[in-house]
């Protein structure tokens, strides 16, 4: 017999009285960056709304210092009645969840993730119940570092919050999620998860795995003397070097296909500009590509000025 789960205090719930919550009991498993804010963001958008949180009991107790849920376990049984189910761990993670569900949530439910690949997350919610609908979802809204304590409910301020339905998707169902993003300040669109993942390949997972490589190859061949010895450049280029891994290792398992095209891109790039490095042609051209596609980067998504 397995023991009872482990609930943690109610905390304090939010004051005020704002409109009518979209979902009145939103369930959030995975307490990380991304699931934290989505859940202080709640608090603060719809006080009346109840926020469940699912996690390890070290980060649920920082989540109850943050005043980000009201209700704190470990088990999942403590999501039984939600009406939305926001699965916010890493992506494998987030699928062996979808195999659970039916045994821990007993009412019907809109269900969405927030994991940066789409495909097989798609896959594996299309044998789920038909009490729970799912669509798949992506905000945008990163930061150098993860964990509940860097959350903060203005994460997703005017950043994309990708939707990827199925085709078997209620339409009414989507609108609903796409208002809830856009109660959190988020700019929603809608794309097929396959475009999704070699749309992210590209302007996400690539951006990670070659600023992590460059601070790797940067320190290994520098060392501590070395980079004590470096400018702002090395800085803004490595920021993206601070991740941590847990979510990127199924990251790069789940959409391997794709960020391994586009590391072929680079990697083809790369080498010709080293073939080149002695004639001002081949330098001359990359140099003035990425300036003229950074000035039209800059122009449709202007850089956030983050505390």
């Amino acid at each position: 017999m397995s023991d009872p789960p482990r609930i943690l205090p109610v905390i304090q719930p939010g004051a005020g009285h704002g409109s009518p919550p979209l979902f009145d009991k939103v369930a959030i498993v995975g307490l990380g960056l991304i699931g934290g804010s989505i859940a202080l963001a709640v608090r603060q958008v719809w006080p009346s709304a109840l926020v469940i949180g699912v996690d390890r009991k070290d980060v649920l107790e920082k989540a109850m210092v943050l005043h980000a849920i009201d209700v704190a376990a470990e088990d999942p049984v403590v999501m039984a009645e939600a009406d939305l189910v926001i699965l916010a761990a890493p992506v494998e993670q987030n699928i062996n969840m979808l195999a659970e569900l039916d045994q821990h949530v007993t009412t019907p439910a809109v269900v969405t993730d927030v994991g940066s690949t789409k495909r097989t997350t798609v896959e594996a919610a299309r044998p789920l119940p038909s009490r729970f609908t799912f669509v798949g979802g992506h905000p945008l809204g990163g930061a150098p570092r993860g964990g509940i304590e860097h959350a903060r409910p203005d994460l997703f301020e005017k950043r994309p919050w990708l939707f990827t339905p199925d085709g078997e998707s209620a339409s009414s169902t989507l609108e609903r999620l796409c208002g809830f993003a856009s109660a959190l300040g988020a700019e929603p669109h809608i794309m097929a998860p396959a475009e999704h993942d070699r749309l992210l390949a590209l302007v996400s997972h690539l951006p990670q795995l070659t600023a992590s490589a460059l601070m790797h190859v940067v320190g290994s061949g520098a060392g501590e003397r070395g980079l004590a010895l470096t400018g702002r450049g090395l800085f803004d280029s490595t920021r993206l070097a601070s991740s941590p891994v847990d979510i990127w290792r199924d990251i790069c398992r789940s959409n391997a296909d794709a960020i391994g095209d586009a590391l072929d891109l680079l990697i083809d790039e790369l080498r010709v500009l080293r073939q080149g490095l002695d004639s001002t042609t081949e330098v001359d051209r990359v140099f003035d590509s990425a300036g003229d596609w950074r000035a039209r980067l800059v122009k449709v998504r202007p850089p956030r000025r983050d505390p």
